[in-house]
Order: C-alpha cells, then sequence, then structure tokens
C-alpha cells in the first residue's frame, strides 16, 4: 500500500474509535451545516512535525477543507507560535480535533528527540536509523517522524527486508546456517529482499565475513562497546554496509559515530520520546 492508503486506513480505524455510533457532544448543540474556524496554538518549544498530516485528516473527513499552514513540517517551533488554520464545518473539526492532536502531539515529540541525536551527528560519516519498537498502529506515523526530525527509517516490518536477529540465529542453528537458509529461501522464492545478519562478538563478525559475500549486505553489531565496534569496522573493512545497536543514547552516540560505523540504531528515539503540548482552538469572528 501507498502511504496515503495506510494513513487512510489509520485515519479511518481511529475516528472510529473516537466517534463510535456518533459524536453526541457535537450532535447535541452545534448544527450540521454550520462552518467553522480553528487555529492549532504551539503550547512548547520544539521541533515541527505532522502539518502535511493535519491536512489530510482533516481533507478525509471533508476534501473542501481550507487548509492555511504558517509553518512546516521540520522547522523549529515556538510557545505562542500559530502553526496552521482550518476552516470547514464545525463537525469536521470537532470530531477530527483529537485526532489531529494526538498524531501532531506524538510526531513533534519523536522529531525533536530526532533532531538532537542527528545534531550530535553533524561532521561524522555515521548516520542514524530508527527501529520496529513503535507503538502499533502508530507505526506509520512515529517512522514518518523520525524522517522529519533528520533520522532515517530502518525496515518498516517484516516484510521488506530479512533481519536475522540472535533468535532467527539461534533457532537456524548457527550464524551460518540461517545465512545460508535465508539466501536459499531468496533465490527459491524469486525475492530480492537483503539480508542484514545480527553479530554478538567479533568471531560472528569474522564468520560473516568469511561467508556472507554476495549474500548479506550489512552486519549489525549489536551491544558492542564503542571500542568493539572500532575493532570490527577494521575486520569488515567496507566490505559490508555496519549498524552498531543496542543501548546507544544522547550520551554515547558520539563515541559510536567516531568508530566510523555506518549506522547507529535507537529505539528510543520513538519509544521514549516525550509529546509535546499543542492546542487546536475555535476562532470566533461574531
Amino acid at each position: 500500500m501507498t502511504f496515503d492508503q495506510q494513513l487512510q486506513l489509520l485515519v479511518q480505524s481511529a475516528l472510529l474509535e473516537d466517534i463510535g455510533n456518533g459524536d453526541h457532544s457535537t450532535l447535541s448543540c452545534i448544527p450540521a451545516d454550520k462552518k467553522g474556524k480553528a487555529v492549532l496554538k504551539i503550547k512548547q518549544d520544539g521541533i515541527l512535525a505532522g502539518m502535511v498530516i493535519a491536512e489530510k485528516i482533516f481533507r478525509i473527513q471533508d476534501p473542501q477543507v481550507v487548509f492555511v499552514p504558517y509553518k512546516q513540517d521540520g522547522e523549529p517551533m515556538h510557545e505562542g507560535e500559530n502553526a496552521f488554520e482550518v476552516t470547514t464545518s464545525i463537525h469536521t473539526i470537532l470530531s477530527c480535533e483529537r485526532l489531529v492532536l494526538n498524531c501532531m502531539q506524538r510526531m513533534s515529540g519523536i522529531a525533536t528527540l530526532t533532531k538532537k541525536y542527528t545534531d550530535l551527528l553533524k561532521g561524522y560519516h555515521t548516520q542514524l536509523l530508527d527501529t520496529r519498537k513503535t507503538t502499533p498502529n502508530f507505526r506509520l506515523l512515529e517512522k514518518e517522524a523520525v524522517r522529519i526530525g533528520g533520522g532515517i527509517n530502518h525496515r518498516f516490518g517484516l516484510y521488506d527486508m530479512i533481519m536475522l536477529k540472535d533468535n532467527h540465529i539461534d533457532y537456524a542453528g548457527g550464524i551460518a546456517q540461517s545465512i545460508e537458509k535465508a539466501h536459499a529461501y531468496l533465490q527459491k522464492n524469486a525475492l530480492s529482499l537483503k539480508i542484514e545478519v545480527e553479530t554478538r562478538s567479533l568471531d560472528d563478525v569474522k564468520t560473516v565475513c568469511m561467508m556472507g559475500q554476495g549474500k548479506v549486505f550489512r552486519i549489525m553489531l549489536d551491544n558492542f562497546s564503542p571500542q568493539q565496534v572500532a575493532e570490527a569496522v577494521g575486520i569488515i573493512d567496507g566490505q559490508f554496509e555496519t549498524e552498531a545497536s543496542g543501548g546507544i543514547n544522547l550520551n554515547t552516540i558520539q563515541s559510536y559515530a567516531a568508530t566510523g560505523v555506518d549506522f547507529v540504531s535507537v529505539g528510543g528515539l520513538i519509544h521514549q520520546a516525550q509529546s509535546l503540548d499543542l492546542s487546536l482552538k475555535a476562532v470566533i469572528t461574531d
């Protein structure tokens, strides 16, 4: 599915969860044909994310909505600023209000934290990846927020890359066996997926280097210290892409980047991010 198709499903499911058999608060006191205007107010500094998503949410409910952006995704935002103004039926505004805020607050928190990480990587070869440690049914927008914050999306799900992690390797009988079986599987099924292999020791790294040529594209160095990563990068010597993962945070990321590793992956970009404060307020002109 395309991004827009996935978003359509997410929005429809979220609105059904929230509205159920009717937004009775609105139905009870607002005429169905009454038009209105609202503005998104920023109440906390950070990196803005979700502007495009907000417009799409409103437009799914009302294709004729008038959406006026004052800022763009990825821009710094400051308390007291307005992000956008929307004009549509009041029923649409009120039915979409919480979904828009939940998405933008969460996305802005993730983008803000991601930007802190990417700022620390300036001047280094290393790039920042996210992970699959996401909220069920909200991965689409959490990963979009990482991208807005300057990070790079790792695989989206189990279907778009083969990643042989510790449990796969142990169940398959070892690192060499897992690589051979995965490569054979791709050939048998005429699939062009890339294979990444998790390593837990320098011996694992040496094994992949000996038998992974033409089969593996990236070696993950899991829970290696910066010193071990530097040694592994030297052993690999450009034969494969390299990724350091496990326990990397704002305090340690530069020590990993200094090793010359190609990527660092940080699950905390998403699961440790704090939502930022935004509000959608009615504009009364009468």
